[in-house]
């Protein structure tokens, strides 16, 4: 990374729902995914921060529920969506390690 010039920050935006997928095109085929959970999510990483995990509501709540923990950012305006609350994923949930059988 330091010899290539490519210093990555990178942003994650998540949002959970339903969704359609399929491939389209018959010379070149591409498989591609469709709906307001993509776009959505989509809009979740355009509008989010380098280094952090931006989810929406729905998201934040089944994270909380498996122990993660959150921070809420605040509204913030999605396009066409308007002003949405959102939460930004600080930790993973903490979890015993499993010991292995020797």
């Amino acid at each position: 990374n330091q010899n290539s010039f490519n210093n990555f920050k990178l942003r994650f935006g998540i949002h959970q729902g339903p969704a359609v997928s399929g491939v389209v095109g018959a010379k070149k085929p591409m498989f591609d995914v469709w709906g307001d959970t993509v776009n959505i999510a989509s809009r979740m990483d355009s509008t989010g921060v380098e280094e952090k995990i931006q989810v929406t509501g729905a998201v934040a709540d089944t994270l909380q529920q498996e122990g993660y923990t959150l921070s809420e950012r605040g509204e913030v305006q999605v396009k066409g969506i308007g002003q949405m609350n959102t939460w930004f994923v600080t930790a993973p949930p903490h979890r015993p390690v499993k010991q292995s059988i020797q």
